[in-house]
């Protein structure tokens, strides 16, 4: 038992580690809050677009701020909400549907951030951190910004927790009520823009949609109902965020993908007791 505990407080004599599990924990569970309507509502494509279309704003943020984290957040959170807004529009009326509008930005967001980021060499060294990940270099001042814009998202998703509901489940029913389903629509879109940047620096832009994904869809598997669902999917991903970084600390191994990957065992071994016959 000893041996255990030792284990486990080792790593927290470190106050890299202390602000690294609390950023994990914050994150992943954003991620797996607003990640349940991302798997309802079949989203992950609309996530991962998401991720990948900020790379123009983090280039531009890094050319105007000198490399400074404030700026990749800020310009990065601009581009992804006007990215999120883009495909709203794009996909509005019956001439394009969504998963068109989201490849067309994509594709074109995606390319126009590698040729940015392939114009200098220090450059793409510097944004290597945000393609996968750097929990343990996130700092007081990014723990607060974390801290701050999670209670917005949670606080939305709480507030509006009804209006979601109803668009997701029973169009006709929100036309009945005549709720501005537009509004809620690319609210919904706005509130996984700004996830994503927030959660960046945990697992980076390469496995973000693994956190918005992975931990819903396990606690899908275990329950249909919402609020059950939402508590769950929290609960796995903070549980993978813990087990994650602690495995990264102790094999050396890059703690983004580790808490990725803790989430992705946790899948299987969910969905292999929950299998069913075929």
């Amino acid at each position: 038992m000893g041996e255990v505990w030792r284990l486990l407080l080792d790593p927290l004599q470190h106050m890299f580690m202390v602000r690294g599990l609390i950023a994990a924990v914050m994150a992943g569970g954003l991620c797996a809050l607003v990640g349940t309507y991302v798997v309802l509502r079949g989203m992950a494509f609309f996530g991962d677009a998401l991720a990948h279309s900020i790379l123009p704003g983090l280039a531009l943020g890094y050319l105007l701020g000198g490399g400074s984290r404030d700026a990749l957040f800020w310009w990065g959170l601009g581009t992804a909400i006007l990215a999120a807004l883009g495909i709203g529009a794009l996909s509005r009326g019956q001439q394009l549907k969504e998963d068109t509008a989201i490849g067309v930005l994509f594709a074109g967001a995606m390319a126009l951030g590698v040729v940015m980021i392939s114009t200098s060499r220090s450059y793409a060294v510097d944004l290597a951190h945000l393609l996968f990940g750097d929990v343990l270099g996130v700092g007081d001042r990014d723990l607060l910004r974390l801290t701050i814009f999670a209670g917005i998202v949670a606080a939305a998703v709480v507030f509006f927790y009804k209006e979601f509901l109803v668009i997701s489940f029973d169009p006709v029913l929100a036309i009945t009520l005549r709720l501005p389903t537009r509004l809620f629509e690319n609210l919904l879109r706005i509130l996984i823009a700004i996830t994503v940047v927030v959660a960046l620096q945990t697992v980076g832009v390469a496995l973000m949609v693994a956190m918005l994904v992975t931990p819903a869809a396990t606690a899908y598997l275990l329950t249909h109902r919402l609020p059950a669902m939402m508590a769950l999917s929290v609960l796995l991903a903070a549980l993978s965020a813990v087990v994650g970084l602690y495995a990264s600390y102790y094999a050396g191994v890059a703690s983004g993908a580790a808490i990725v990957l803790t989430a992705t065992g946790l899948f299987l071994i969910v969905r292999w007791i929950r299998r069913t016959p075929s």
